[in-house]
């Protein structure tokens, strides 16, 4: 019995990589549109990926997920020669790099909810002693009124 060989399309349509990718169609259109995929254009002026284009999806995915701006994601893409597929070299350069700012955010959520108990249900909006909303009385240095103050 002849063994039949499986040939892989070389280029996707939305649809295709949607299914695969497990976002919609206008996720890519969007994805496009920001210049973290690309596509071509058949003779009916059809979109098709080339099948990398799952690789890069599943990264923007984990990259959103642990909340990466795609801004971010745009410019590891872009560093990238053009029509060049992520490797593993490449991931774990992104990767090691997002994961400094992954620890950042896990010491600052770790922090915020360590401090969280003493603050539930005390009502105060002035914050002078306030270590979530204002640490150390830092906005009452700046004189009086409302401050925005936000953790470097």
């Amino acid at each position: 019995m002849e063994k039949k060989l499986l040939r892989f399309k070389p280029l996707l349509s939305p649809g295709e990589v949607a299914k695969r990718s497990g976002v919609a169609v206008s996720a890519l259109h969007f994805y496009e549109s920001k210049g973290l995929i690309k596509s071509r254009r058949n003779s009916g002026n059809q979109r098709r990926y080339t099948r990398d284009v799952l690789r890069n999806v599943a990264i923007i995915k984990i990259a959103q997920r642990i909340g990466i701006p795609l801004s971010t994601i745009g410019e590891e893409f872009g560093v990238l020669p053009d029509g060049h597929k992520i490797n593993k070299n490449d991931w774990k350069k992104m990767s090691s790099q997002w994961r400094e700012e992954l620890d950042r955010r896990i010491n600052m959520l770790t922090a915020l909810r360590d401090e969280l108990d003493g603050c539930i249900g005390c009502g105060c909006l002035s914050g002078a002693d306030c270590p979530l909303r204002n640490p150390g009385d830092k906005l009452g240095e700046e004189g009086t009124g409302a401050r925005l103050l936000e953790d470097d």
